[in-house]
């Protein structure tokens, strides 16, 4: 995993400059709304706003400056408190307010991976980000539902190869995982071994039978249920083609001619290299 985010920081800095500002958009899912915020970052991050009768939730709060002052404008804008901020798999600019995490993430966050990460964002990206948070960290238990703005959160153990943050299952219709499923060639920041083609597919499996409408993420938006079937049956294909070739390079070529118009080629090369080094 070191490997994979000192990858991540070199890309990172050569895109952090092209940064612009996000956009919105709001699903209503009948009795609640989900506003999603593309931040339009050099991370690809999405941010969301669950919105109950009376009361509002934040998921992933943005990590950039410009971000963070949009989101919250947006946000204020909704005229209801916040009841909570979920931070799952990414910290961000929520400031001095208390937060909820999946179990085990409050440490993990503060680890050499995921701290190490966080300094070289810092690094690569100075004045741009915002400060970290200092508020409060609640953690909730993986296997238990919680209940806030009126909406249900059920926590779920993420897929096996991340972080050890929570798939969160929302009102029944709305499942968050680390990455949004898209119909692309897949990141090697995703699948970053032969392991995490097996936990991905399992985790996306999972995500189908909750039986929710809208498939969301850390990294991509909103998707609907083709995008996840799309990705379990890309994942399978892509076992079977790293298992039928010895080296990265007829990998690549295999990928490309299996699927010849998908969006994402030019990350094969790295894909391969994480599959096979």
């Amino acid at each position: 995993m070191k490997k994979v985010l000192i990858i991540l920081l070199n890309l990172l800095t050569i895109t952090a400059m092209a940064q612009t500002k996000g956009r919105f958009e709001v699903h209503d899912l009948g009795n609640y709304k989900l506003h999603v915020y593309y931040t339009n970052d050099a991370l690809g991050d999405a941010s969301y706003i669950i919105e109950g009768k009376d009361a509002l939730v934040t998921m992933e709060q943005p990590l950039f400056k410009d971000n963070v002052t949009e989101f919250d404008t947006y946000l204020s804008r909704l005229d209801k408190p916040v009841e909570k901020r979920i931070t799952d798999y990414h910290v961000g600019g929520t400031g001095k307010h208390d937060v909820v995490m999946a179990q085990g993430m409050p440490e993990f966050t503060r680890g050499e991976i995921y701290g190490g990460m966080m300094k070289g964002f810092a690094q690569a990206f100075g004045d741009a980000m915002t400060d970290m948070p200092t508020g409060k960290a609640t953690e909730i238990a993986f296997g238990t539902t919680q209940t806030w703005a009126g909406v249900a959160f059920e926590f779920r153990h993420g897929a096996a190869s991340d972080f050890p943050g929570a798939s969160i299952l929302i009102g029944g219709k709305v499942y968050y995982t680390h990455w949004t499923p898209a119909m692309a060639h897949v990141s090697h920041l995703q699948i970053s071994s032969p392991a995490a083609i097996d936990a991905e597919i399992a985790e996306a499996e999972k995500s189908l039978a909750s039986g929710a409408e809208l498939f969301i993420g850390g990294h991509g938006g909103a998707a609907k249920r083709d995008a996840v079937e799309f990705k379990i049956a890309y994942l399978k294909k892509m076992k079977e083609v790293f298992q039928a070739n010895e080296n990265a390079e007829a990998f690549v070529a295999a990928m490309e001619q299996a699927y010849p118009e998908l969006p994402g080629a030019a990350g094969l090369a790295d894909l391969g290299k994480a599959l096979y080094r």
